[in-house]
């Protein structure tokens, strides 16, 4: 089972920065060159500078990561960023509004410690998604150079007992230690419930335990935690013989849907490339991997596919060209001779389907997505319709969300999900708690 440690996190001091808001950020790997820019203009101790340093002209080899830990030295040097006095475990809300709807939802996790151990569907710890080379060695060079965790690995776990809503619930009693409202109108709130002997001790102790009673299937940081992996693995080449040394532990985000609702998002696909002959080849082609309804409207498709809620993996799609909408339903048993090798819950997947379709229908199979160029990802449906009324896009693909039992299933099979499967939102502030592996 996984083991599940409180921390010293690292903060922002609250004398120093007052404004937290203007030092968080969100994970490197949704961030732009354009929004990094905005972020390292609205205050110079953004955390952005650490968790995705770029390289900049005259730069030798890995030097940005070097220059991220020289700022993360001055930082704890001069008092911007300070340790906790005491290992904690560190509570998490977050207040939203979910894509598409009206409604507003209240998510509480935790942030903590957990033990490294290989990937596998019966290890304490399970993967979904594959992962790419690159973004796993830029993730090492800035592990290996700067010595923290910046940014947590999502993790979902199953409180069978049902009490950890009622163990937030109490840390949620004391005042946070921070609060703020991001740029997508998020409310976030932090509080830390130390380890010790007292009452609040013995929440941190219950609810390490009862995180740690089954497997944590990973969310979202499949690239960290692999790269995690290998370092601790190196570390250990060198390593005294302490049982847990921090460099065998990860920073987590640990989510329970019971905790607090999980809401996935849907990554539509716009195909790229294609010219007016191929997208009339794969129009009308569609019936023969679809129930095809045409003639479907701009807005209609906007209406069925731009929001968080509403129809999920019932191999339902939605595609936009230039002459026109169609609303497509799967005939699963045509697909049956294409589906890759796995369980069940693979199989049935709307973006394992999808995958199917892009292939048969336009020629993209896994190696010319692999290679970059033909595909881009959007979570806005009608961003994507607009990429093709512009010329950007020959065609949009437009998904339901991916159920989150959906990704449990997957994972406790041992399979893995396509990449751009899934989006976990809100994603996790990252800035709030840094993990130093010391």
């Amino acid at each position: 089972m996984p083991a599940i440690r409180p921390f010293r996190a690292l903060r922002y001091s609250p004398e120093l920065v007052p404004d937290l808001a203007a030092v968080i950020a969100p994970p490197y790997d949704v961030i732009d060159a354009a929004e990094r820019r905005r972020l390292v203009a609205r205050d110079p101790r953004n955390v952005v500078l650490l968790d995705l340093p770029v390289e900049e002209p005259g730069d030798p080899p890995d030097e940005q990561y070097r220059r991220a830990a020289h700022l993360l030295a001055a930082w704890r040097g001069d008092g911007t960023l300070h340790r906790d006095p005491r290992p904690a475990v560190y509570p998490y809300e977050q207040v939203y509004a979910v894509p598409g709807t009206d409604r507003r939802m209240t998510r509480r996790g935790v942030f903590a410690r957990v033990g490294l151990e290989p990937l596998g569907p019966s290890a304490g710890i399970r993967a979904h998604e594959r992962t790419l080379a690159g973004p796993k060695e830029d993730r090492y060079r800035l592990l290996r150079a700067t010595g923290v965790n910046t940014s947590p690995v999502v993790g979902l776990y199953e409180d069978a007992s049902g009490t950890v809503p009622g163990l937030l619930d109490r840390a949620a009693r004391d005042a946070p230690l921070a609060a703020l409202t991001d740029d997508d109108g998020v409310e976030h709130r932090l509080w830390a419930v130390p380890a010790g002997e007292d009452e609040l001790g013995q929440v941190a102790t219950e609810l390490c335990s009862l995180i740690g009673g089954a497997p944590i299937t990973i969310a979202d940081g499949h690239h960290r935690y692999e790269t995690a992996l290998r370092y601790a693995t190196e570390r250990q080449a060198g390593s005294g013989g302490d049982d847990e040394p921090a460099w065998s532990q990860i920073l987590m985000l640990l989510l329970e849907p019971v905790a607090g609702p999980l809401t996935v998002l849907a990554t539509h696909r716009a195909v790229l490339g294609l010219d007016d002959e191929a997208v009339e080849r794969l129009s009308g082609a569609l019936p023969q991997l679809f129930e095809v309804q045409s003639g479907v409207a701009r807005d209609g498709l906007v209406g069925a596919f731009g929001s968080a809620e509403g129809s999920v993996g019932e191999g339902r799609f939605g595609l936009w060209t230039r002459s026109g909408g169609f609303l497509l339903q799967a005939r699963r048993p045509v697909f049956e001779p294409w589906l890759p090798a796995g369980g069940e819950a693979l199989r049935r997947l709307d973006v394992t389907l999808a995958g199917v379709a892009l292939e048969r229908l336009a020629g993209l199979g896994a190696e010319a997505i692999a290679a970059g160029g033909r595909l881009a990802y959007t979570r806005d449906a009608a961003e994507a319709i607009s990429w093709v009324d512009a010329g950007s896009a020959s065609a949009a693909l437009l998904l339901h969300p991916t159920p989150p039992a959906t990704i449990l299933a997957v994972a406790a099979d041992g399979d893995v999900m396509p990449q751009k499967s899934t989006y976990i939102f809100p994603k996790a502030l990252t800035g709030l708690v840094i993990n130093p592996l010391e």
